[in-house]
């Protein structure tokens, strides 16, 4: 077993700091469990503590059945993987990889057997006699995994390892850590502020800000469902638009109006809108730019074209509405123009609602 358990973590600094603030959070045996948010907001600081390099001011920390708040790190049977590799500049990569090994007074012959067997899965066997200057950073970044998958932990913590790598060998890179978590069915703990890494890798992801954990799911969920504006604004690129609205009843019917522009809500959100007592109550709206498509004159927010981006077969539009910006993401054939004026509407079954003053999602119980 190798699940991972924080009950009531928390980080003090000795100058007052809270890096992290009592956090609960349950990893499972053979996950894929994501840490992602911005800079500063003790992501880290748990990976850190999970891996006894941190010392943790109060709360439990258990790997597996056993108690480990006071174990050193070289007791708790993990491998930590860094941003910046952390390989000897002096060893051969062979040397590198059977250092920890050795220190644990593995066999000479079991050295050897484990050495090779992961650098054929890393495909690194042509570079076990060279050293770490004469690698490329996709290199390196493996052997430094090839390092921490000989040891065999119970449990592999990850602090932003693609960091340093170019944007194509960070998209492959992603792919060959999702089939090393498959091939070697271990815990895996990764720390992230790049949420698309987030949403490509976890099986589930814990979403933090400020030191607290804001939600933890699968990444579908927390996407299409997210518990407040904070994940909802961190969790997809382009993020969410959000607009002031106010939910209005007429005939019937529940709408969200944005200045006086109704939007007819779908029927499982008007259940939440009206269990929660919003009828008549301003709202946020949150809009995702896929969900926001050109209609024709007279329906939908009169909005004028600023900026248009071509990614191939999406073309990212940013438009001002009453002075502020918001985008919308459309079929790369569109053809606008700087300026031009135009009518925008919203899907309906996709709209999200936010408590104004809260900003906790009105449609989490649905």
């Amino acid at each position: 077993m190798a699940k991972v358990s924080l009950k009531g973590i928390s980080k003090i600094y000795d100058n007052g700091f809270q890096a992290v603030k009592s956090i609960d959070l349950e990893i499972k045996d053979k996950e894929f469990m994501v840490l992602v948010g911005p800079s500063g907001c003790g992501k880290t600081t748990s990976l850190r503590m999970i891996a006894g390099l941190e010392e943790i001011s109060s709360g439990d920390l258990t790997i597996g059945d056993q108690y480990v708040n006071n174990v050193a790190p070289k007791d708790r049977n993990i491998a930590m993987v860094f941003q910046n590799y952390a390989l000897y500049p002096h060893m051969t990569v062979y040397d590198n990889m059977a250092f920890g090994l050795k220190l644990q007074k593995t066999p000479k012959d079991e050295i050897k057997e484990r050495i090779e067997k992961t650098a054929r899965i890393l495909d690194i066997e042509q570079l076990l006699t060279r050293k770490p200057k004469q690698l490329s950073g996709g290199q390196r970044q493996r052997v430094a995994l090839g390092r921490a998958i000989v040891r065999k932990p119970e449990v592999f913590l990850m602090d932003e390892p693609l960091s340093n790598l170019d944007a194509k060998l960070r998209v492959q890179m992603r792919a060959e850590l999702i089939k090393l978590h498959n091939d070697l069915q271990t815990t895996f703990v990764y720390v992230t502020h790049d949420q698309t890494e987030a949403m490509t890798m976890g099986t589930r992801i814990c979403v933090m800000n400020d030191g607290i954990i804001q939600q933890v799911a699968e990444p579908k969920v927390i996407y299409n469902h997210p518990v407040n504006m904070f994940v909802a604004s961190f969790i997809g690129a382009p993020q969410m638009n959000f607009l002031n609205g106010t939910i209005v009843e007429k005939n019937n019917k529940i709408f969200a109006s944005i200045d006086g522009t109704e939007f007819e809500l779908d029927e499982a959100i008007v259940k939440a809108v009206k269990n929660g007592g919003y009828v008549g109550k301003e709202v946020v709206v949150g809009v995702r730019p896929e969900d926001i498509k050109i209609v024709g004159e007279g329906q939908g927010l009169k909005v004028k074209v600023e900026v248009t981006e071509l990614l191939g077969s999406d073309l990212n539009v940013y438009f001002s509405y009453k002075g502020r910006q918001y985008i919308a993401k459309e079929d790369a054939h569109v053809e606008l123009e700087f300026n031009q004026e135009l009518h925008v509407s919203f899907n309906s079954e996709k709209i999200h609602l936010f408590d104004k003053e809260s900003e906790k999602s009105i449609l989490a119980s649905i």
